[in-house]
C-alpha cells in the first residue's frame, strides 16, 4: 500500500524538532506513518518545507515539502505557493490513498487533486466541531465550501466517536466509521511501578495549549476552590498570546498551582506519571491525546467532556460542566486513593486493549486496505 499523509505541521513531530508546532494530531500522525512503514507499506508525509530544502526520508518515511509556511505574498500566496506546492507535493508522493486530519480548506483541496488523478482520499476527524453543518470553527467562506467539498468526496471519513458519527449523519447526511485513535507511550511502566512512583499526596494535571476552547481560566477556580490541593498548568501560546499570557499571570497568583509553560516530552511524561489526575476543562474537544497518555500511566481524568461517556460507562474518570463539580470529584479522587486506584486499573486496562498503537492500528490499516482496493 502508498499512502501519504497530508500534514502541514508535521515535520518536527516526524524528526523530533522541539522548534516547530508539535500538537497531538501531528503526533498522531507520525506514530501512525512510522507504524505502517514498518509495517512495509509506502509512505509519504507532506509538510511545510522545514529543514533542508530538499524531500527527506526518515525512518523510511518520506517527507515531501510543500512550501516555506511564510513563503509568498499576502492575498495570492493561497494559490501560489501553497496551493501549488501542495499539489506539486502530492505528485511527488504518488500513492494510492491520500489522508488527512482536521477540517480546513486542504481538504478540499486533497481532495479536488485525488480526484483528478483517480486516486483514494481517506479524512480523519479530529473534533466535534467539523461534524458540526454549521462548521463553527471554520472563519472564511473559503475554507466551508472547500471544507464541504473534501468532507462529500472522501471515499471515506473516520471519526473517533458514536457522537461524532451520528453528527456527521444528521449535519451532512454522510458515513463515517468509528475507529480507536492510536497512541504509544514509550516510557509507560507496569501499573504497579506507576502507582508506586506518585507521590502520597495526589496532585492534578492540566496539559493544553492555552487558548479560549481550553478554558485554562475553568482550571484555575476549580484549584482556588482546592487550596490544600497541588494543581500544575502546562502548555504554551496558542495564536492569541494575549491571553496566553494573561491566564499564566492569572495561575501564577494562586499559591497551590505550578506554571510550567510549554515543556518537551520526556518533561510532560514525568508529569504524568506524578500526578493522581488529569484535568481537561476544554469548550469541546474529539478525543484528546491527553486522555491517552494519562490511561496509558494508570491516571484518571475529571473533564467537562466526556467522549462517547467513556469515563463514565467505563469508570475511566469523573464529568462534570462547571467548577463546582470540577472540584467536588478532583477533591473526591484525591481524598480516596481506593476508588482513585480502582479507576487507574480500568483507565491503564482499557488504553491498551483499545488504543494502544499494536491494538488500533490494524483497524485502521484494513480500513485503507479496503479503501484502496474497493
Amino acid at each position: 500500500m502508498k499512502i501519504c499523509f497530508v500534514a502541514h505541521f508535521a515535520y518536527g513531530a516526524l524528526t523530533g524538532d522541539p522548534r516547530g508546532h508539535v500538537g497531538g494530531v501531528e503526533r498522531q500522525t507520525a506514530l501512525m506513518a512510522r507504524w505502517l512503514a514498518d509495517r512495509g507499506h509506502e509512505v509519504s508525509v507532506t509538510t511545510w518545507s522545514e529543514g533542508p530544502p530538499e524531500d527527506e526520508i526518515l525512518d523510511g518515511i518520506r517527507i515531501v515539502k510543500i512550501c516555506p509556511a511564510s513563503a509568498g505574498l499576502p492575498g495570492v500566496r493561497f494559490v501560489h505557493p501553497r496551493w501549488t506546492g501542495l499539489n506539486a507535493a502530492l505528485a511527488r508522493a504518488n500513492a494510492d490513498l491520500y489522508y488527512q486530519n482536521c477540517a480546513e480548506a486542504v481538504t478540499g483541496q486533497v481532495a479536488l487533486w485525488a480526484r483528478r488523478h483517480d486516486r483514494r482520499f481517506v479524512y480523519s476527524v479530529a473534533s466535534d466541531p467539523e461534524c458540526d453543518a454549521t462548521l463553527p470553527i471554520l472563519g472564511s467562506i473559503r475554507e466551508r465550501v472547500l471544507y464541504r467539498y473534501g468532507l462529500k468526496r472522501a471515499h471515506a471519513i473516520i471519526t473517533q466517536t458514536h457522537h461524532q458519527q451520528q453528527m456527521l449523519q444528521s449535519g451532512f447526511g454522510l458515513t463515517g466509521t468509528v475507529l480507536p485513535m492510536p497512541s504509544e507511550v514509550l516510557s509507560a511502566l507496569p501499573l504497579a511501578q506507576l502507582e508506586a512512583h506518585r507521590p502520597a499526596r495526589a496532585e492534578v494535571l492540566w496539559i493544553g495549549r492555552l487558548a479560549p476552547v481550553k478554558d485554562v481560566g475553568l482550571y484555575i477556580d476549580v484549584a482556588r476552590r482546592l487550596p490544600e490541593i497541588t494543581f500544575h498548568l502546562v502548555g504554551g501560546a496558542d495564536q492569541d498570546r494575549d491571553y496566553a499570557e494573561s491566564m499564566q499571570a492569572r495561575a501564577g497568583a494562586v499559591a497551590n498551582m505550578r506554571v510550567h509553560g510549554k515543556l518537551d516530552r520526556p518533561a510532560v511524561l514525568e508529569l504524568i506519571r506524578s500526578s493522581g489526575v488529569l484535568c481537561c476543562t476544554s469548550v469541546y474537544e474529539g478525543f484528546p491525546n491527553t486522555f491517552l497518555e494519562a490511561w496509558a500511566h494508570g491516571v484518571p481524568v475529571v473533564s467537562t467532556v466526556d467522549p462517547d461517556s467513556l469515563l463514565t460507562t467505563h469508570d475511566l474518570g469523573r464529568h462534570a460542566r462547571d467548577a463546582a463539580g470540577l472540584a467536588a470529584h478532583v477533591q473526591s479522587l484525591v481524598n480516596d486513593p481506593q476508588t482513585r486506584s480502582r479507576l487507574a486499573h480500568n483507565a491503564w486496562r482499557y488504553y491498551h486493549t483499545t488504543h494502544h498503537l499494536d491494538s488500533a492500528m490494524p483497524r485502521i490499516e484494513a480500513l485503507l486496505n479496503q479503501v484502496i482496493h474497493n
